[in-house]
């Protein structure tokens, strides 16, 4: 064999290893592509799957008959975009949408399934409509929640799809925050608050006075699921009441006292928990650690899951929609590297319908594993979070960025982000920190949060970095932080408090002003105002504190370079707030990028909203971390 044979041999060795290791660069639409199908439902009786399928630029409302195929278009949109829809009968759905509008004006519809039929049942209302029971009672009511009354609190009403008339059944005396109607549509919880205790009131039907059952601090669990329809006066609920880690509960309405924990334990926290109406009982409840995790209490229910399971393996899935019976099912998939699919699940055929990819532009063998980990804080405690490391690249001394999560009471939890994978796609270890303060980890952690957004909160995020560090992850001179909403809140303390850990650090949405944020809560959760004190501190008496903790007030100590994106139809922002924040960094010589985006109802305007977004932020991190 010649040298230069050999020669050549190697040369296409080396090659071959150099094209397999090269970390391929996904084009930012890639990952936050809008989807073509989505928001699939079942018909009570099973026979028909609705779904929106996007139609010039607008998703518009199709319905297909499940065993002949065919389909029909319901829907025809110019202007506004569907917020939300349901099936309200075997042959009716009704459907909501919004306009562009910073007031999110709505209009309220109902059609037939065969599009025969539609009727507008309200036009351009400001008011907000939430949908307590949505199958038809009498053949002709729903049960919702409105505001049209009085902007600051919901009002419970029987809603006419004939004739779209709106009929009070329930008035709010200003302190209901929840109605809970029973298996039949029949109201019978409220859930009444201060803005720091909350009491559960019942009544055994709709001409008795609502009564008081329990009452509770707001930090204390006691979430209604569904009333127990083989034994009166009992709800199934999931507590903390006199615990740490959330319960399912069976809870007697006369007494307020527990009369059967149906899953707890010391160490699972319980987030949430299906009733089936088709067999009148509690069938399995949904605990988080690091992920979710399904634990059965209906035996013939895990049998028949077990089959999806079978067929599904090596994925998560969760039931997005079913039918009454529960025989027909809407699946979803996903893991920490695929976005997922949608499926059908009949289950007297045992077998799965591909309906849709939520995002077919999404190889999973191009993204990363999101690991989860632990590390102790410096004042002793546990914290818990995610690393995705960036697919194809050495694993020490990297460069990072840091996603704080959004608040208050929020987490970080496992399974597909495209903010992350994006991120990890162009070549950054991505850290998610479960600060003290999150959901999912019991009573003690969350409260351990209050009034700590601009101490431990941040502190805990710190020391993740360092843990980081420590290992030989992250590169200490490239570590940027960013965050939505409260996320950015922290991300920007962080910023001009630690310029030895952060190199850059930037805010989508974020809030800057602890003062304008509890200023713009919106009416209708007034009443949880004080909650928000608890949480935050008041303005009117923690002045001091709520004006350090804000980084509004802080423009003379930031130094690196800082980004801004705000969304100008956004309410909970003050946008000419932020844009003076803007100018006085730049009166300070602060290097700074700033970016309004709009993301509304409209799915298409939404997807160039955040393509632009992340173009933008992809170039601020390459100009600040991967130059320096």
């Amino acid at each position: 064999m010649s040298k230069r044979f050999i020669l050549l041999i190697l040369v296409a060795v080396i090659w071959s290893c150099k094209n397999a290791n090269e970390k391929k660069v996904i084009p930012v639409d890639n990952f936050f592509r809008t989807q073509d199908k989505a928001y699939y439902h079942v018909s009570p009786d099973g026979k028909s799957l609705s779904y929106l399928k996007l139609q010039d630029k607008k998703l518009d409302l199709f319905v297909e008959d499940i065993e002949k195929g065919t389909v029909k278009q319901l829907t025809h949109l110019k202007e506004k975009s569907i917020s939300f829809y349901f099936w309200t009968s075997n042959n009716e759905l009704i459907y909501y949408t919004e306009d562009e509008s910073k007031e999110r004006r709505s209009d309220l519809f109902v059609v037939s399934k065969d599009g025969t039929s539609h009727k507008q049942l309200s036009s351009n209302e400001k008011n907000k409509v939430r949908v307590i029971e949505d199958q038809l009672i009498d053949d002709k009511y729903i049960i919702v929640a409105s505001n049209k009354r009085d902007s600051t609190v919901f009002d419970v009403y029987r809603l006419n799809v004939r004739t779209g008339n709106m009929d009070i059944a329930a008035k709010n005396p200003g302190n209901i925050t929840e109605w809970v109607t029973d298996n039949k549509g029949i109201l019978k919880i409220a859930v009444a608050s201060d803005g720091v205790n909350e009491t559960l009131l019942y009544r055994e039907n709709e001409s008795l006075p609502f009564k008081p059952v329990t009452t509770n601090n707001f930090e204390t669990t006691l979430q209604p699921v569904a009333f127990a329809e083989n034994e009166a006066d009992v709800l199934f609920a999931i507590s903390n009441v006199n615990r740490d880690k959330n319960a399912l509960v069976a809870l007697d309405l006369k007494t307020g006292k527990e009369k059967q924990v149906l899953f707890g334990n010391d160490t699972l926290n319980v987030v949430d928990a299906k009733y089936s109406k088709a067999k009148k009982k509690m069938i399995f409840v949904t605990c988080e650690s690091w992920k979710k995790e399904k634990f059965y209490l209906d035996d013939s229910t895990k049998v028949r899951y077990s089959k999806i399971d079978k067929l599904l393996p090596n994925t998560e899935w969760r039931i997005m929609d079913k039918d009454k019976g529960d025989n027909v099912f809407v699946v979803r998939t996903y893991t920490d590297k695929n976005p997922g699919s949608y499926y059908l699940y009949v289950s007297g055929q045992s077998k799965l319908k591909k309906l849709a990819d939520i995002n077919p532009s999404i190889n999973e063998k191009d993204m990363s594993d999101m690991k989860p980990i632990t590390f102790k804080s410096r004042d002793g405690l546990n914290i818990n979070g995610y690393l995705t490391l960036p697919k194809g690249t050495k694993t020490t001394n990297l460069p990072v960025v840091v996603l704080p999560h959004n608040g208050p009471g929020g987490r970080n939890t496992w399974g597909y982000n495209a903010d992350v994978q994006f991120l990890a796609n162009r070549g950054y270890a991505v850290l998610q920190v479960n600060y003290r303060g999150s959901g999912g980890y019991g009573k003690s952690f969350y409260t351990a949060g209050f009034r700590e957004w601009s101490d431990k909160i941040q502190e805990d995020v710190n020391d993740g970095v360092k843990w980081l560090i420590s290992k030989k992850i992250a590169n200490p001179k490239k570590i940027a932080i960013y965050g939505n909403g409260l996320g950015g809140f922290i991300a920007l303390n962080c910023l001009y408090k630690n310029p030895d850990i952060y190199s850059c650090g930037g805010s989508n949405s974020g809030v800057i002003s602890l003062f304008s944020y509890l200023t713009t809560i919106p009416p209708f959760l007034k009443s949880n105002l004080q909650m928000y004190y608890e949480i935050f501190g008041n303005p009117e008496t923690d002045t001091d504190y709520i004006r350090f903790a804000s980084p509004v007030f802080h423009a003379d100590r930031f130094k690196a370079p800082v980004f801004i994106a705000q969304n100008p139809k956004d309410p909970r922002v003050n946008v000419a707030q932020g844009v003076q924040f803007v100018k006085e960094l730049k009166k300070r010589n602060v290097p700074v990028t700033y970016i309004e985006k709009e993301e509304g109802p409209n799915p298409v305007l939404r997807q160039q909203g955040r393509t632009a977004l992340y173009k933008a932020l992809e170039a601020f991190l390459q100009e600040n971390l991967n130059k320096k």
